[in-house]
């Protein structure tokens, strides 16, 4: 489509991106029109008559730029990716299927082994009667609503270490979500046209502006796991001879809080290409650079990427497997020592109250009516998204650019290479071999300068034959 496009969904998401877009809420909210069965014909003259309310909202928020400037130019460069699809080697995901599905049933019987009676693992209440009735594993089991045990990630993590039985469980879930999910699925959704997936991007879902991706999600295939990464192996150039290159922004919440913050010992580690992680281990634990051990810089890296999610002493402790008294103490050691951070988090909060809302760098909104909220859990989710979002819907936002302007520069440059991918904070091409050495240095050059904030932004480009192959 050469003309102009308005899209209705698009723009409410920008006026409003916490609530329901679709057309019967839209008209229901602007036109006063309650009806719930709409034709073809009336769906056009709604959208007809919302167009101009919308337009005129967009202005009154002052996100028309975002609107024009991001949101349509995205909606062609995700329509491009979209038509274009991903070649996925099929033969690769049957046989690790059939590898899974051999580890799976090997760890069904190491935990009937460790329990001592067979039962069916993937039922929560036959699970919880084994672990907590049976089994005694816990002095004080919590339970569901309904009454049964709660066998929930997060408290089967928390007893994972002191006891073999949970570890084997939390395997066993993680081998069976993702044979189902993606080994299995994922030759399903190959289309019989073309021989390639082509995922759905969802531009007005999450509330931060971050994309989403439907059948297949490919935001969650999991990167810190061996079967997560195995699962990339599958992603393939189209065309033999060819590669997959990725280009990942590298810490990019960081550096964008290093920038709002206007930390000094934050914007000198990356004015120096420093290691972050380790320049905050030797300011927190009060040593120097060269005594920092790999156990404090991971204590470090935790602190400074659960910062930005407001992370509590309680969430610190548990992540890091501590007392809560020694999380309390790194966390106020970091603030003490990042002390514009900590006035960053508390200005963003007091914004937030007064506003009722918090923006991005380009000036994208989200709401938060819960941040004076009596209800403590709920003005405390309200206060961690008054910090982060500002952060994520920023290097969103930075990302959403970067697609907008390599699909230029490969349109005006006929490039034959396909962008394949958006996942998170990296972007994924199709290579064709001859412009492998030219994509890998206009990309990384592109993504790094398509916005100036007040530290570098660094882009890691790697290739390789398959997705993994390219990290």
């Amino acid at each position: 489509v050469k003309g102009g496009v308005f899209d209705i969904k698009l723009a409410h998401y920008l006026i409003n991106p916490d609530i329901n877009h679709d057309i019967v809420n839209l008209s229901k909210n602007y036109l006063n029109i309650k009806s719930s069965d709409l034709k073809s014909s009336e769906i056009s003259e709604l959208t007809h008559q919302l167009k101009p309310l919308l337009e005129k909202d967009l202005e009154k928020y002052n996100q028309i730029d975002l609107y024009y400037k991001i949101e349509i130019p995205l909606l062609k460069t995700l329509a491009l990716m979209e038509n274009e699809g991903v070649h996925l080697d099929v033969k690769f995901l049957k046989n690790l299927s059939e590898e899974t599905t051999v580890h799976i049933n090997s760890l069904a019987q190491k935990i009937y082994k460790e329990s001592g009676v067979e039962f069916n693992i993937s039922s929560p209440k036959q699970l919880g009667e084994i672990l907590f009735n049976q089994m005694k594993i816990s002095d004080n089991p919590k339970k569901t609503k309904s009454g049964q045990y709660s066998t929930s990630e997060d408290i089967l993590t928390k007893l994972s270490k002191k006891s073999k039985i949970v570890s084997l469980i939390l395997e066993y879930r993680e081998y069976k979500k993702l044979l189902s999910t993606y080994i299995d699925a994922l030759p399903q959704m190959v289309s019989s046209y073309d021989k390639l997936i082509h995922t759905d991007y969802a531009q007005a879902v999450t509330a931060t502006g971050r994309l989403s991706s439907n059948k297949p999600n490919l935001q969650n295939i999991p990167i810190r796991t061996q079967l997560g990464r195995k699962t990339r192996s599958a992603f393939v150039s189209r065309t033999k001879g060819n590669f997959i290159l990725a280009a990942d922004y590298s810490q990019i919440e960081l550096r964008i809080i290093a920038s709002f913050s206007e930390d000094k010992e934050m914007i000198n580690a990356f004015n120096n290409n420093k290691d972050i992680h380790s320049i905050t281990a030797s300011k927190v634990f009060g040593i120097s650079l060269d005594d920092v051990t790999q156990d404090m810089r991971r204590r470090a890296k935790e602190v400074n990427f659960g910062i930005i999610y407001g992370i509590s002493p309680f969430g610190l402790s548990q992540n890091l497997d501590i007392p809560r008294g020694e999380a309390k103490e790194i966390i106020d050691a970091y603030f003490d020592e990042f002390k514009n951070v900590k006035l960053y988090m508390d200005r963003s909060i007091e914004e937030a109250k007064s506003k009722k809302q918090v923006k991005t760098l380009l000036g994208r909104r989200r709401f938060l009516r819960d941040i004076d909220s009596r209800n403590y859990t709920l003005r405390g989710f309200a206060e961690r998204n008054a910090i982060n979002s500002p952060i994520q819907g920023t290097a969103a936002d930075i990302i959403k650019l970067a697609m907008i302007s390599i699909s230029k520069w490969m349109k005006e440059n006929n490039i034959k290479s396909k962008m394949i991918m958006q996942v998170h904070d990296e972007l994924v091409f199709d290579v064709e071999k001859a412009e492998l050495e030219l994509l890998s240095l206009n990309i990384k050059k592109i993504m790094e300068n398509v916005i100036k904030i007040k530290v570098p932004l660094l882009v890691e480009v790697g290739y390789g034959k398959t997705w993994l192959e390219a990290h």
